[in-house]
């Protein structure tokens, strides 16, 4: 719903700090715990740093979930009751951040257009200004420079770092607002790991002569956890048996969260997002036992699935229909409709919402307590946009849960979710850039998916191939935790995750590390009581017959024409025992004698 204009007889004085001040700090959602009709205590802080500088450009680096809207209204409404400004500009990521900030804007008394475009000219009348996407600014940024200076203007650039996304994009800010009376510039996240200057934000060499990026006030998530302002993020990582076919032909297999080179890490991780193996229904049905668990406490709670892709994206709602027994919620685009269902899941109570990019950024749906990171997109930025989906606090004691591949790039940015980096304008050389192979890195990543969403390339006997995901079989792995590690890796299903999933959805920090501890203890100390000696295997043996049963499913996939997947699973359900990595040589004979059956009628 976009906000009327007010009548032209009402001055933009009628903007409003009294209200501002009394706007919930994380509009549009309920104030969390403690905060209801008053700033918070950062905010405040802020808006007394900006009085006291009284600058033309400030830069607020605060956390998702914080309340910058809040503060920036708050600015904007002292600045039109003292006439410095008479309008204000919005620039946002997406359309559903336009209509967010104009409905957050309508409720201190200032009006602004979300439905603006470029071929208008002007904004409506009786509008304070408008809200833009930074697509539109770049389209035509000279009509933005003139609507600048036709009037003294505050233009507020939310999550800034967009302005950096092109070359194109940060010289068609600077024309367009070069002119502003003041720019306010907000982010919520660590800053590009490119080096693309950010317009109106200003860099300062420091003594390893790289020039970083200068906030002039900076509230993290550290800080807004200790305030209770943010949820703690409890991160249960997954890994799993996972087998794939190369373009070139080659089978290859690994198990995901072991040491591999970056190359065979980003396609095992590709392999346990394909929609067609085990690894992705099977934490979509463990992350639902987990929301089963939190709505004991939050009965309105919902979880999200981040996709790569559309295509991805579908085919998991599917997955979650066939779990839950309802369709969840889906949002493909961004456009109208998207926004309308992402205004109505937020205003709802059902379970599930699955996006590709557009709700990892910016978009305030505070009930969301549950995520599933299942992208192969790794940057830093795009790591804390998503996670910050789910750490709005709403009353004290909410946590957060997100699901992570066990790949070592994620689980790294999950041990450094506290840190607070700037941005650098120059670096040194990374070890990769000095020909060190150091993992897995983006670059590798941006392959893969790059890989997945173009033609099949050529192979090298002339044939057209193709990536192909074969086998994805899930395990639990281990939760993470401020700053620790916990549990020793389990079977899906087993008292040993359910240990980790059934965590009381209300707990304080304190609370969840103390049961964190204790649960881990308690499963060492029954894996010791319960050891019995295990006869050595025949590692060759066993090698054999993976490879004899590798070659059986094949030929029994092209014979009947299921997913290689499909018919392990089968295999594994009939016959009993762990995913083929983890078989003995007992259980992958009894399943090459079963598949040898099926060739003769034996099914």
């Amino acid at each position: 719903m976009t906000a009327a204009p007010r009548p032209s007889s009402l001055p933009s004085t009628h903007a409003s700090s009294s209200a501002a001040s009394q706007l919930p700090p994380a509009f549009p959602a309920r104030a969390p715990w403690g905060t209801a009709g008053k700033l918070r205590a950062w905010q405040a802080q802020a808006i007394e740093q900006y009085r006291l500088s009284d600058p033309r450009d400030f830069l607020a680096v605060a956390t998702p979930g914080a309340g910058k809207t809040t503060f920036a209204l708050r600015i904007a409404t002292e600045l039109l009751e003292a006439k410095r400004v008479r309008r204000v500009t919005v620039v946002a990521p997406t359309e559903h951040l336009k209509r967010q900030w104009a409905d957050a804007a309508a409720r201190v008394g200032i009006t602004l257009d979300p439905n603006f475009s470029n071929a208008q000219g002007r904004h409506g009348h009786g509008f304070d200004g408008v809200a833009v996407t930074y697509a539109q600014v770049a389209s035509k940024p000279a009509l933005h420079a003139a609507r600048t200076a036709a009037a003294p203007t505050l233009v507020i650039l939310d999550e800034v770092h967009h302005g950096g996304d092109a070359l194109s994009w940060g010289d068609a800010v600077r024309e367009a607002f070069g002119g502003a009376t003041r720019r306010l510039a907000l982010t919520g996240t660590p800053f590009r790991s490119d080096t693309a200057a950010i317009p109106f934000v200003r860099y300062d060499r420091g003594n390893d002569g790289i020039r970083r990026s200068v906030a002039d006030y900076t509230y993290g998530y550290g800080d807004a956890l200790r305030d209770h302002v943010v949820r703690p993020v409890i991160f249960l990582s997954y890994s799993g048996s996972m087998r794939w076919r190369t373009k070139a032909g080659d089978e290859m297999s690994a198990q995901l969260g072991e040491p591999l080179t970056k190359d065979i890490t980003a396609q095992a991780w590709r392999t346990a997002l394909d929609p067609n193996g085990e690894w992705i229904p099977s934490v979509l049905a463990a992350a639902d036992r987990r929301l089963t668990e939190v709505r004991r406490a939050i009965p309105d709670a919902g979880a999200m699935v981040i996709a790569t892709d559309q295509t991805d994206a579908r085919a998991y709602a599917g997955h979650l229909a066939r779990i839950t027994g309802k369709s969840p919620t889906i949002v493909l685009s961004d456009d109208d409709g998207a926004s309308d269902r992402i205004d109505e899941f937020s205003a709802g109570d059902s379970r599930w919402l699955v996006a590709v990019r557009m709700v990892s950024e910016g978009v305030d749906v505070p009930r969301l307590a549950v995520g599933v990171y299942a992208t192969s997109t790794a940057t830093p930025l795009f790591f804390a946009q998503a996670v910050g989906r789910f750490v709005r606090a709403r009353r004290r004691g909410e946590t957060a849960s997100v699901f992570l591949p066990s790949v070592p790039q994620l689980l790294g940015l999950a041990h450094t979710l506290e840190l607070e980096r700037d941005h650098a304008l120059d670096r040194p050389k990374t070890l990769e850039e000095q020909g060190v192979d150091v993992g897995l890195d983006d670059g590798a990543l941006d392959e893969a998916n790059r890989e997945r969403n173009s033609p099949d390339e050529i192979g090298p006997d002339g044939k057209q191939g193709a990536f192909e995901a074969l086998e994805a079989q899930a395990s639990f792995d281990r939760v993470l935790f401020d700053g620790g590690e916990f549990g020793t890796g389990a079977e899906m299903g087993s008292d040993e995750e359910l240990d980790f999933l059934g965590l009381p959805g209300l707990l304080d920090v304190d609370q969840v590390s103390v049961l964190l501890r204790q649960r881990q203890a308690e499963q060492i100390s029954g894996r010791k009581k319960t050891a019995e000696p295990v006869a050595e295997m025949d590692h060759r043996k066993q090698a054999e017959l993976r490879k004899e049963l590798s070659q059986l499913v094949g030929a029994w996939a092209r014979k009947s024409g299921q997913p290689h997947g499909a018919v392990h699973n089968e295999l594994r359900r009939r016959c009993g025992g762990p995913e083929v990595a983890l078989a003995d040589p007992d259980q992958l004979s009894a399943r090459v004698a079963m598949v040898r059956g099926w060739f003769v009628g034996k099914r």
